[in-house]
């Protein structure tokens, strides 16, 4: 009996049919791999280029616009008119604004007030308009869904219960005066 399997495992071990399949399986998952990674990459990429492109068109237009204080809405609507790409912007931007002392710097919290898609809408944290010659912090974060959610790059990427990841791109700017 053991001679049996002892030649069955000889056999089967001297056997090479097949073997192209299973370097093709090992290789074609490590390219599917990279490249799902690559395109998860790409497009965290626009969306965060664009997000700070709004986001500083918007704060320039902020700057400059003497004697009109506009508000969160408009503000938010703003950034996601100049953001271009990004979908659902609206329902998913979240925005915060500081008067900083420039003397005795304080900054915005380290971690991001972003919108949870499984709760109520929060009122914000903090959001103040300033004056002239105020020193301001604006912070953006916006919440996606990765393109492959399974994928190793958004696999990586910390998500809320819904799939959601989060994207932070902040501004400081001086309000001219009036």
């Amino acid at each position: 009996m053991r001679s049996m399997m002892r030649a069955a495992a000889r056999r089967f071990c001297r056997d090479e049919r097949g073997t192209a399949t299973i370097d093709f399986a090992i290789i074609v998952t490590m390219f599917a791999t990279i490249l799902g990674a690559s395109v998860e990459m790409g497009y965290l990429n626009i969306r965060h280029a664009m997000l700070e492109r709004g986001l500083d068109t918007t704060v320039r237009e902020l700057r400059l616009a003497t004697g009109f204080v506009p508000g969160h809405d408009a503000i938010r609507q703003s950034i996601c008119d100049r953001a271009g790409i990004i979908t659902d912007c609206a329902e998913n931007l979240r925005l915060e604004m500081k008067v900083v002392d420039p003397r005795s710097f304080e900054a915005i919290p380290g971690s991001a007030d972003c919108r949870n898609a499984d709760q109520e809408a929060r009122p914000l944290r903090n959001f103040q308009a300033g004056a002239a010659n105020e020193l301001m912090l604006l912070r953006a974060c916006l919440m996606f869904k990765p393109v492959f959610p399974t994928s190793g790059l958004a696999a990586e990427l910390s998500k809320d219960n819904e799939g959601y990841a989060a994207l932070v791109a902040t501004s400081a700017f001086v309000q001219e005066p009036r």
